[in-house]
């Protein structure tokens, strides 16, 4: 192995050996946390849904989102930069507010990791089907396919973390080649519509009972599923040399890359389109391959989508990594039915058992597409339980912040008073779009969809919610614990 004696050393100090191999330099983990948040990704599944409750005005509801969770993205930095340890959010609440919260957040963070497994598959499926015929696949095709992208990231991660570093670095590519120069043609080249087209919903409200709040505040929902994944560079701590200073690096770099590749192409697309009332009306159901083709001509519509298809991959294949590792924490705290199972780590040194797990529930995950187009059902789900997981964390750090029992200082991420203001303003966004997500609007339901799919990020999360604190009254998972080794950073808070 590569591992540095002081990063054995640290990890050491929490109570764990070095299981996972110490080779992910600074720029693979960048490249990890780039492919998860992906804009390709981000941008693509929102900006339809975009222009059909806010018009050509979406474009403000992703420059919101990007804001808030930029504040997000600091505090997490704070914190990987405190407890470099592979589990992320079950780590840090369970080390600042103890183990029964931190068996909760994980609980609800792993089943929105999973969600958001399936629903990049279930997304990245059109595009694979694109490549073969025009038009739409029908519900049954569109799964399958849908399959075929959780398998292909499955055997990836399977392989090793050397080819998961090759593919990632060629999902980069075609990030910059799909997103930023594609764009810069577009803006250069290709615009049809002037800055004032920005501010104008076309309409759109329409959609929303003739309110354009509460069309905005639906954009503003759907958007926030742009800025997800720069948690996924946590996961992969242990698998990182020098993790208190190149992980909140890394997370805070591809946060930021990403977020302007995304304004960029939002920007482009939105100007670049001719009719962008029919983006509004749905007639053009598309509206980034309609500005793209429409730009740089028909002869670009294949290889666009073989680019496009390589983005939607590497994310699919970052995002498997990072929930095979997140189980795998669980695991290895016997925090889970079987987990000596789930924490093998096999002779490639990855928790292959955990990575096939989440991939068999990511899968099981698409059979929702089965019941129609469910691209804002998977998203909305994909959403609610990272922001309402983004907010436990927040509100945990603040309180151990106040209270004392944490001292963000000892990290490498140093912000002073600042990082206060900054956990508080994280807290407010984040009570604010949690609420906003959560929020029953029959526009992102099915079409005649019953009021328990009106609900359903509400009813879901809060059924996952009371079957997880079912499972710690009666398995009492956090009895498990082993007892922890001293740390001269920080005190864990103990069970009572």
């Amino acid at each position: 192995m590569n591992d540095s004696p002081t990063d054995a050393g640290e990890l050491a100090e929490y109570g764990y050996e070095q299981e996972l191999r110490r080779t992910l330099s600074a720029w693979a983990v960048f490249a990890i946390g780039f492919a998860t948040i992906s804009p390709v990704v981000g941008i693509y599944a929102v900006v339809q849904l975009g222009f059909v409750f806010a018009g050509p005005a979406w474009i403000w509801a992703v420059v919101v989102a990007f804001l808030g969770q930029l504040l997000v993205a600091v505090v997490y930095a704070e914190l990987s930069s405190q407890f470099p340890i592979t589990g992320g959010v079950y780590q840090w609440v369970r080390r600042l507010a103890g183990p029964r919260l931190g068996w909760l957040v994980g609980w609800i963070y792993l089943a929105s990791a999973v969600a958001s497994l399936t629903t990049v598959a279930y997304l990245g499926a059109s595009w694979l089907y694109l490549l073969f015929a025009d038009g739409a696949p029908s519900a049954a095709v569109h799964v399958l396919l849908g399959v075929v992208f959780v398998a292909v990231a499955l055997g990836i991660n399977l392989v090793g973390v050397d080819p998961v570093k090759h593919f990632l670095n060629a999902g980069i590519i075609a990030e910059g080649v799909a997103s930023i120069a594609v764009s810069v043609f577009l803006l250069l080249f290709a615009h049809h519509n002037g800055f004032g087209m920005l501010f104008d919903s076309l309409g759109a409200q329409g959609a929303s009972g003739g309110s354009v709040t509460a069309g905005f505040l639906t954009c503003v929902a759907v958007a926030g599923w742009a800025f997800l994944g720069f948690d996924a560079t946590t996961q992969v701590a242990e698998e990182t040399e020098q993790p208190r200073r190149s992980v909140p690096r890394a997370l805070l770099r591809a946060y930021l890359f990403v977020a302007f590749t995304v304004l960029l192409t939002g920007l482009a697309v939105t100007l670049a389109l001719k009719r962008p009332g029919d983006a509004v009306s749905g007639a053009v159901v598309d509206p980034v391959f309609e500005a793209v083709t429409s730009g740089l001509g028909g002869w670009s519509e294949k290889p666009f989508i073989v680019v496009v298809l390589i983005a939607f991959f590497a994310c699919a294949i970052s995002i498997q990594t990072y929930i095979g590792r997140a189980v795998y924490a669980f695991a290895r705290d016997r925090q889970l039915p079987f987990s000596p199972v789930l924490a093998t780590v096999g002779a490639r040194q990855i928790p292959y058992v955990s990575l096939v797990a989440t991939a068999v529930l990511g899968a099981l995950g698409l059979l929702l597409g089965l019941n129609g187009n469910a691209a804002a059902t998977l998203i909305a789900f994909g959403s609610g339980g990272f922001y309402f997981v983004f907010l436990a964390v927040a509100v945990v750090a603040l309180v151990a912040r106040l209270s004392g029992r944490w001292n963000p200082a000892d990290g490498q991420v140093r912000l002073g008073r600042t990082g206060l203001a900054v956990n508080v303003l994280a807290v407010v966004w984040l009570l604010f779009e949690a609420v906003n997500i959560a929020w029953p609007r029959t526009e992102l339901a099915p079409v005649g969809g019953s009021w328990i799919q009106v609900w359903a990020v509400v009813l879901v999360f809060s059924a996952l919610f009371l079957l997880g604190l079912g499972y710690v009254l009666v398995a009492r998972p956090h009895t498990r614990l082993a007892a922890p080794a001293p740390s001269p950073r920080t005190e864990e808070v103990k069970a009572s």
